[in-house]
């Protein structure tokens, strides 16, 4: 109105969902992305420079049909390993993500030896209850532990979330198997020295430590199908790591190729809009559920491609820190414009005081979090993520 007072600038970072079509093998998901984020930008909101377009792997993935089915695992698998008898170690607890790979593990018809870390998997999905193991007699760090031993202890414990019990759900699947619990990785040796190490963030100590114990054949799940077998989609990087249940018999696989393609959806914005727009792709977020203490990130890592602008953590300043200490005395529309100097003329040589307790974390780690949150993995149809104001601060008005 005439004679009002500019007002300060009140929302920050804002991060909505972009409904999308439902994406199928072959669709140029460049363009599809492109349309979504340009007709936004029309119609609903002003495109900046540095706003970010996250894309969740799925839809990547499903473009490029990088799908394979148990039998094409199997086959990989099979002639990766040439003995009889193979320990699955430490595969994470799911109904989505490992239980399809076991099965096709099983369908080689080698007898395999599936080895549970206990109380639970790498994630934090719980095999039993913690107090139980507590009060027990058993050293988690030493005690290898068969199917019987283990339910002496664990009872038929049944997953918090999934009421899931998943060591009798994995036997089934794999009937021609054993189940054993340990934590030690190269107890797992004691069974067979061919072992296909089925953690994810472990799994490189982990074949490290089996390889200097005398394993005959290691392999990591990101060894398995990095090339097509008869036609499947594959992984060159990542394997079977990331993938997920499609079928009863596919897997959906992680992308290949996401580099490229952001950089291809981020020419393709600023082409038409004239806005540096930072684009990457993001699977799971990666943060920890306080009530069934599950690490989200299942996936090899948070954003398998990302465009330049957003290499590297945030630099920032502590807001509460500085307020409290440096900008007490002060009005509040005094502390305001001083923490805006400080904001603007911070460097490396500001005092790491002014930092303690910003967040240590890569950009696109978080970012990929909050993109996950967003999206959902359900039915809200929202797999593109516009997020605006990340790299802004209380400077910019």
């Amino acid at each position: 109105m005439k004679g009002e007072k500019n007002m300060p600038r009140l929302i920050g970072t804002v991060a909505m969902g972009l409904r999308a079509p439902i994406v199928k093998k072959g669709d140029d998901l460049v363009q599809i992305v492109g349309d979504i984020v340009e007709e936004v930008a029309r119609e609903e909101v002003k495109l900046r420079d540095k706003d970010v377009v996250a894309i969740t792997e799925s839809l990547l993935a499903r473009s490029q049909g990088n799908y394979a089915s148990i039998e094409q695992i199997a086959k990989d698998f099979a002639n990766k390993f040439d003995n009889d008898e193979v320990a699955i170690l430490f595969p994470i607890l799911s109904r989505n993500r490992f239980s399809i790979l076991l099965k096709a593990f099983a369908l080689s018809g080698k007898k395999l030896h599936i080895c549970l870390s206990y109380p639970s998997d790498e994630v934090g999905n719980l095999v039993m209850d913690e107090m139980d193991l507590f009060n027990s007699d058993i050293n988690a760090y030493t005690d290898v532990l068969s199917l019987e031993e283990f339910r002496k202890v664990a009872g038929d414990y049944k997953h918090l979330f999934t009421e899931m019990d998943y060591p009798e759900f994995y036997r089934e699947i794999a009937k021609n198997s054993e189940i054993h619990f340990l934590n030690n990785p190269v107890d797992a040796l004691k069974f067979t020295d061919n072992i296909l190490v089925a953690s994810i963030h472990t799994r490189n100590i982990v074949k490290r430590q089996l390889v200097e114990a005398g394993a005959k054949k290691v392999l990591k799940l990101d060894e398995i199908l990095t090339e097509s077998v008869d036609g499947s989609g594959f992984n060159p990087d990542y394997g079977l790591l990331g993938s997920n249940l499609s079928t009863g018999n596919v897997v959906k696989l992680f992308p290949r190729n996401a580099q490229d393609f952001v950089n291809k959806v981020q020419k393709r914005l600023i082409d038409e809009t004239g806005k540096h727009v930072e684009v990457m792709v993001y699977g799971d977020g990666a943060f920890k559920d306080p009530v069934g203490h599950i690490w989200e990130l299942a996936d090899p890592v948070v954003s398998p491609g990302f465009t330049d602008g957003l290499t590297g953590t945030p630099y920032e300043l502590k807001l509460k820190y500085v307020a409290d200490n440096d900008l007490s005395e002060l009005s509040s529309e005094e502390a305001a414009e001083e923490f805006k100097k400080l904001v603007r003329n911070k460097d490396k040589n500001t005092d790491s005081n002014k930092r303690l307790g910003t967040t240590p974390r890569q950009i696109t780690d978080l970012l990929g979090s909050l993109s996950d949150l967003i999206s959902g993995s359900g039915d809200k149809g929202t797999p593109v993520v516009l997020i605006q104001g990340y790299f802004d601060n209380y400077s910019n008005d």
